[in-house]
Formats: structure tokens, sequence, C-alpha cells
């Protein structure tokens, strides 16, 4: 199960009703792809596949405890994904241990010719987990630490994580992203009119569902859109239709483009110093069905992981123990620089030395779990 067309961040939006979060039922799994993550957290199965166009893995794998990979943009052919953003998407594992992440990665990596945005890429992920970080310099973004809505909890263990893989021989050194904070509005610009171009094909006669019995194919296609979209579908259809109309579309399209450029290169300098940036997968644990109604508030929950969507790096969100107020799964996220994604799966087996393999939610831990 997944928010539709993965338009959210709890996966409420879904069609099908949401998924329940395996650790406190009362709670989101986190979105888009929460019902992966809701899947291998809960041991009805090893690994799972997800979509991440702003943190839709990534922020489900830290609500629900599990291992979350977003690969480098082109490492892992889309072709059978319905589009979002074009030029943000990209499939990954979720996995409860990053030996089986890393497994996933090294099967679905690689150069698919019914995917024009597949590169050639040589890796080996399984490889990469046997090696030690001594020496690996890991970045510490200062922006990201001080981040307003960051709750204490979660700061106190990317601290942790930090300080332990400190201790396992990494060098910990403070990088700068200095236009991060306009991540946000850079991507609510970028997504929405990517998406409204790519949901133009659900016309109800190839895509889509076919509300019947009109006189006439335009009011055929109106009807059957209007019921075949959900609220936040049509939310994000609209606000991409009236960024891209004239007299808008320069206002607002070509400055979020050249903020994706800034962001890019802040990265790329960021990478200079560092092999692995490491920071907060989300800046709280899973909260509560209805809790956030407000759709920007909402969109806030990906404030730390739509950067790197916007630059096209990797990213993954590793579990690293539970909030000590809030008692649930808190995730730190490993990025690394385009096409050296084997560069976070060495820190993350680091860090998994340290806090073990995701256990499978306790709720769920009879025993037959994944039989």
């Amino acid at each position: 199960n997944m928010d539709e067309f993965a338009f959210g961040s709890s996966t409420e939006s879904s069609a099908f009703g949401p998924t329940h979060n395996p650790w406190d039922l009362d709670r989101v799994p986190g979105g888009s792809s929460g019902g992966s993550a809701a899947a291998v957290a809960a041991g009805l199965t090893c690994v799972a596949l997800g979509s991440d166009t702003g943190g839709s893995i990534r922020q489900p794998a830290s609500f629900c405890g599990i291992v979350g990979v977003k690969p480098t943009y082109g490492m892992v052919s889309r072709y059978g994904v319905v589009a979002f953003g074009s030029s943000l998407d990209q499939v990954g594992p979720f996995a409860r241990s990053v030996e089986d992440a890393a497994a996933v990665m090294d099967a679905i990596c690689g150069h698919d010719e019914l995917d024009c945005t597949s590169q050639q890429v040589k890796a080996d992920f399984r490889a990469a987990c046997k090696q030690d970080v001594a020496g690996m310099r890991v970045g510490i973004v200062k922006e990201f630490m001080e981040a307003d809505g960051l709750t204490e909890e979660v700061r106190e263990r990317t601290l942790e994580a930090a300080a332990k893989l400190e201790a396992a021989g990494a060098e910990l050194v403070e990088v700068e992203l200095p236009h991060v904070d306009a991540a946000i509005s850079a991507y609510y610009v970028l997504g929405p009119c990517e998406a409204f171009s790519n949901l133009a094909r659900f016309d109800s006669v190839r895509y889509g569902l076919c509300d019947e019995g009109h006189k006439d194919l335009g009011g055929q296609y109106e009807s059957s859109r209007a019921k075949g979209f959900g609220p936040e579908a049509k939310r994000r259809i609209m606000l991409g239709s009236y960024l891209l109309s004239s007299g808008v579309y320069e206002k607002y399209y070509y400055p979020a483009q050249q903020v994706r450029t800034l962001i890019t290169q802040d990265y790329t300098s960021a990478y200079q110093k560092c092999d692995v940036i490491l920071a907060p997968a989300s800046p709280r644990t899973a909260f509560k069905f209805g809790e956030i109604s407000d759709p920007a508030t909402m969109y806030l929950s990906d404030v730390f992981t739509i950067s790197l969507n916007i630059a096209g790096n990797g990213g993954m969100s590793m579990p690293c123990g539970l909030g000590r107020e809030t008692g649930l799964p808190i995730g730190v996220q490993l990025m690394s620089p385009q096409f050296k994604d084997e560069n976070m799966f060495r820190v993350a087996m680091a860090l998994e030395k340290e806090y073990g393999t995701a256990p499978v939610a306790p709720e769920f831990s009879d025993g037959k779990a994944g039989e």
C-alpha cells in the first residue's frame, strides 16, 4: 500500500485506506511507500521495494525502524513505475539488515534499455559491506542539526551514531549546505509541475478510471479525472497546472531550477571534504493518524530528505535505536556522492555492528515472522 501516486508522507492518502505502523498501530508508517516499510518491519517479508521522490523510502524506513535505500538517480531502472517526478524518482529496497539491502541493490542496479535515465553502473554492495570505516570522512551538516522542528531525541540519536562511527575509526568533519533551506520550496514547484505533466496521461482512455455514459469525450475526461484522483493528487495537479501557466512559469519554475543547481553544487562542494554525510532521516518519530492535517506541515516531514532527490545523490535510512521519549524507532540518514553509494553501505554496516539488525516490530515478533 502507498499514498496515491506517491503523493504523501504518511500513507493516509491511499485509495485503499491507510497502512498502520507495526510498532504502534495508532501511528502512521510514513510514506509514500509506507506499505512496503510496514510489511518488512512486521516480518511479512524480508525485503520490499519502494520509490523515493522526496524521501518516500527513507522516511518510512525511519518510522518503521528498518533499512531503506534511495540509490543515486539513474542507478536503478524505473521501467514499470508510474512516474511522479521524472527528474526525482528512484526505486530502492527496504530490508531489516544492511546485507539484505545490499543483495537487492546488487540484483537491481545497472543499465536498462527500457529506461533512458538508467546508467551503466559497476558496483558490488555486498563487498562494500565487508569494508570497515577506518579513515573514512563523515560529514555533519550544521544546517540540519540546528533545523527548526528537529526533536531532541532524534538529534541525540544522530549525534550518538556519529560518535560511534568516530570510535570505529571514521573522522567527523563539519560541512555546509548553504542553500538547503530552499530545498522544500524548490521541490514543491518542481514536483507538482512534473506530476501535472505525467498524470495528464490518465485520461480515462488509455490510463486511469473511465467514468462511462457520457455523450462527449470532454465530459468523460472531466468526470473520470474528478472521480479517479484523490484530494492530494488533485491538489498537486492543480498546483502544477498553475505553476506552468503563462506568466507564472517564469516567476517560479525557472528560479526553482536555479535553486536546484545551487543545491547540487553545495553537495558537490561538501563531498570534497567527506565521503559520506550523516544526518537525521526525519525530524521526529512516527506521528498518530490525523495528527497532521495541514498539507504544508505534512510536507515538512521530508525536510531532511528532499534536497538529496534534487541533487540526485544516493541516500539511505539506517535504524539507530528507539527514541528516549517516545520509545519509537529513529533512523539516521547516510548520504553519498553520485554513483558512490557503496560508501554509505560501508558506514551503514559499521552502525549495524553497533545497533544490531532491525528487529521485527514487537507486536509481530511471535517467532513466526517471515515464515
